[in-house]
This record gives C-alpha cells, structure tokens and sequence, in this order.
C-alpha cells in the first residue's frame, strides 16, 4: 500500500533530477489543463469584466471614456456618438429591433466561433499535448526524461486513439458532473490514470484504457484526494505569489508526485532513485 510521503519524496526526486524540464512541462500542463493558475487567472478576469461592466452601466450606453484624449479628438467623438446616439432614437421600433437582433446574432456568432475553435482545439491538440506531458513525467520517474515525450500522444502513442479516447473521457465526466457536482468529482478521480495509462500502455483500446483506469482507483479515490489535499499550503503559496511558486516549483513537484501515483497504483515500477521495494 502506498503512502502520501512515499510518492511525495519520490515525486520531488524526480522533479529535482530534471528540474528545468519538469518546470517546461508542468507550465505547459497547466497552461492547457488549468489548475490553480489558470484558476486565479480566471478569476481575476471575470473580476476585471464585472468591475468594468459596472462602470460602465452607471453610464449612458453610448458614452466612453474619452480621458487621455486631446481636447479636439475628444470633442469629436463626443459629436459622433451623439449623431449616432440621435439616429439610432429616430429609428422606428421595427428598425431598432432589427438593428438589436442584428447586433445580437453577430455576438452570438462570435462567441459560437470561439468556443469551437477552442473546443477544436482542446480535442485535436491539447488532449493530446496532455498525455504527452504525462508521459514525460512518468518516464521521469525512471530517468531523466527528454522534452521530446510531450509528442508522445501525436506519434508513438497513437494519435487517433488518444484523441478519441480522451474524448470519449471527457464526455463521460461531463454527463457525470451535469448530474451533479458530487458525482462528477467522484468520477474524476476515477478517470485520473487514463492519460498516463494512454501514455505508458498503448497496446490497450480507448474503453480498456478507461476501465483499467476505474479499476486502479477502486479503493484509492480517498487516499488520491486526501494526497490532493496534502498539496493545500503549497496552493495557497502559489496563490499568493501570483504564481510564481506555482511555475517553479510546486506545478511540477505535484505531477511528478502523480506520476509516482500511476506507478503505486499499477504496479509496474517507476522510480529508480529511492527503493524499488516501495512498489
């Protein structure tokens, strides 16, 4: 049975080993995974917009802030928008419904083309960037690992079937989430090997891939998120430090120590660099 100090120490031997890399890898996780940047980026973000949203509707509609502007530009664009201000009030009701519906379809048509861009984007890219990235971890843990392993899941890995597999991941956590939040963490505890089982066992299918996954957490789910737990101070500095902590040290100690879990749990062996009799 493993312990958190066990795949903790190891996990840190084996970021400290590589330690440059490591730092590459996990920011790159990070950037395409979120975690606790990505989170505080968010956030401060969707701060930033409901502050200046407030602002702004404390004004009239058509008013900006013209400060900084020289006298003359700012006039004439005060000039502008009250043209365009008395035009648009000159309008009919049936024109300025159909100037807002107009409005309102290009906005939702942007917003649709940033979501399948991203949503492309994640499928065809970023999942596979994923596995890549946990398989340098994971070979980490045995020696020093070379950069070139976050290709993994575009070549040696398969790329159709970690696309589909990590597809077919997702979706399965996201109609467990839908039925509520409880489930859906549950779930994702149970579907956490997959991208290292994509990375380190290729001769499995997508679907054996995610049962070997369920079968290797059965019984661990709790000790995985008290291990998760465990990394709360080191959150919490990272947090504080805008990140900074995040980046060099803790983004990387914390997959490095996940890699040794994949290990723990599937009984494959792993790190070389503390007693192979721990596994």
């Amino acid at each position: 049975m493993w312990t958190r100090k066990e795949l903790k120490e190891r996990g840190k031997a084996a970021f400290r080993a590589n330690y440059w890399r490591c730092v590459l890898v996990a920011l790159v996780l990070v950037l395409i995974t979120g975690g606790v940047g990505g989170f505080s980026g968010y956030r401060s973000g969707h701060q930033l917009s409901q502050s200046q949203s407030q602002s702004q509707s404390q004004k009239d509609p058509l008013s900006v802030d013209v400060e900084g502007l020289d006298p003359e530009a700012a006039e004439e664009l005060d000039e502008s928008l009250e043209e365009l201000s008395q035009a648009f009030n000159a309008l009919s009701e049936e024109d300025k419904d159909a100037v807002a519906g107009t409005v309102a379809a290009v906005i939702f048509g942007v917003i649709a083309v940033i979501f399948t861009v991203s949503f492309v984007l994640s499928i065809l890219v970023f999942n596979p960037l994923q596995v890549g990235c946990q398989r340098f971890f994971s070979e980490n843990s045995k020696d020093k690992a070379d950069l070139n392993e976050m290709g993994f899941g575009f070549g040696r890995g398969g790329y159709g079937r970690v696309v589909k597999t990590m597809l077919l991941n997702d979706i399965f956590l996201l109609l467990w989430t839908l039925l509520f939040i409880i489930p859906g963490l549950v779930k994702s505890y149970s579907y956490r090997m997959v991208p290292f089982i994509l990375a380190q066992e290729p001769e499995l299918s997508g679907r054996e891939a995610i049962t070997r996954s369920r079968e290797m957490m059965n019984g661990h789910k709790w000790n995985t998120f008290v291990l998760d737990l465990s990394f709360i101070l080191w959150i919490l500095l990272t947090i504080i430090t805008l990140g900074i902590v995040g980046v060099f040290y803790f983004n990387p100690y914390y997959y490095a120590t996940n890699a040794e879990l994949y290990y723990a749990l599937s009984g494959k062996g792993g790190s070389v660099k503390t007693d192979p009799d721990l596994y």
